[in-house]
């Protein structure tokens, strides 16, 4: 049985640990955090031995794969020390807040032919199929995002150096789908906008309330993305993706369900026309939405590929290796520079 090993054991790694006491292909070997009381923590829930320094964890278990859920800031000399001793790695999302350090990260870890994951989750979504099976019998003419949250209590969040703000950190998700659903993106231009939250009410506090970005696609198709970490009810704005054609629409909601409006309803005895869902066909006029809901955890299906794949050595059902996420990660810094110099940036 191949031995797993955990570095960083906050939310996110609880997240993933929830998924992984359930796989019988691994052995939960230890867990590392600087905060050693949240190691020991794991170890209780599932095992193992706790550490506060991930290369003495490494020495003493020698695991097999390890899954890396630290903060944005933190990548680096982790990588490359997993890389050098040939330990297979799931990394958590963004993986890197400098695209030369995660470039290297990338080199490093296919000369050694290792296999990696990245934290994109939502691409194991089985909404995806109905997504994309819009995209391809609809061009899309043009698409709009969204992501509007509350603040994030975090400290490092706070600060943009270290978080990379809101559209690194957290809306990076749906950027990463933007990419998976309408391929590469070729420009943006992203502006941002602070005042909203008052610093004097969270020390510390220095990233932005919102961002607004135009996005290029190298498609041709011109989409928007709006984000924000100021909201104070759910009811403050609509968080979605929206893909529209020339005679209808799909709303995308991230890691929940897709409307799909303007759906040619089927003539009868004829189900080719309609969405069939469960045994029978469904016919709704261009004004009323299909809905497509998610009927899988993509959670545990993300976690279980990675950990299969580094059992077997073969990654090629990954859908989002370390390479492909480095992709999105240029994306989002990209905007970041954007808003930085006040000029569009091409990708």
């Amino acid at each position: 049985m191949k031995k797993l090993a955990m570095i960083g054991c906050g939310g996110i790694g609880e997240y993933h640990l929830e998924h992984l006491v359930e796989f019988d292909n691994v052995e939960l070997a230890g867990f590392c955090d600087i905060v050693l009381e949240k190691a020991e923590r794991f170890v209780q829930k599932a095992g193992g031995k706790a550490f506060s320094d991930f290369r003495a964890m490494y020495d003493a278990v020698a695991p097999d794969m390890v899954f890396i859920c630290v903060p944005p800031y933190c990548h680096g000399d982790i990588e490359f020390e997993t890389i050098r001793r040939g330990i297979h790695m799931f990394v958590e999302k963004p993986v890197a807040l400098d695209i030369g350090l995660a470039r290297r990260i990338e080199a490093a870890a296919a000369e050694k032919g290792i296999v990696t994951a990245v934290g994109f989750q939502c691409r194991y979504d089985d909404i995806n199929e109905a997504a994309k099976g819009f995209i391809a019998g609809n061009p899309v003419v043009m698409a709009s995002g969204s992501r509007v949250g509350g603040f994030v209590e975090i400290e490092w969040f706070r600060d943009k150096k270290l978080s990379g703000g809101q559209l690194v950190e957290q809306t990076v998700h749906q950027m990463d789908m933007l990419r998976y659903l309408l391929g590469e993106p070729a420009s943006v231009y992203s502006v941002a906008r602070r005042g909203v939250i008052d610093p004097k009410d969270w020390p510390g506090y220095d990233t932005d309330d919102m961002s607004g970005t135009m996005i290029v696609f190298q498609s041709g198709v011109v989409c928007d993305m709006l984000t924000g970490c100021y909201s104070l009810a759910g009811a403050s704005w609509d968080s979605k993706l929206v893909f529209g054609g020339l005679t209808n629409r799909m709303d995308y909601y991230l890691a929940s369900h897709v409307d799909i409006y303007g759906q040619p309803a089927a003539a009868e005895g004829d189900d080719t026309l309609g969405v069939v869902k469960g045994d029978g066909t469904q016919r709704k006029d261009e004004n009323e939405a299909v809905k497509i809901p998610s009927t899988v955890d993509f959670g545990v299906l993300c976690d279980k590929t990675f950990v299969d794949a580094a059992v077997s050595g073969d990654g090629s059902m990954i859908r989002s290796p370390y390479g492909d996420a480095v992709k999105t990660l240029a994306f989002v810094l990209a905007c970041n520079e954007s808003m930085a110099t006040g000029l569009p940036v091409k990708l």
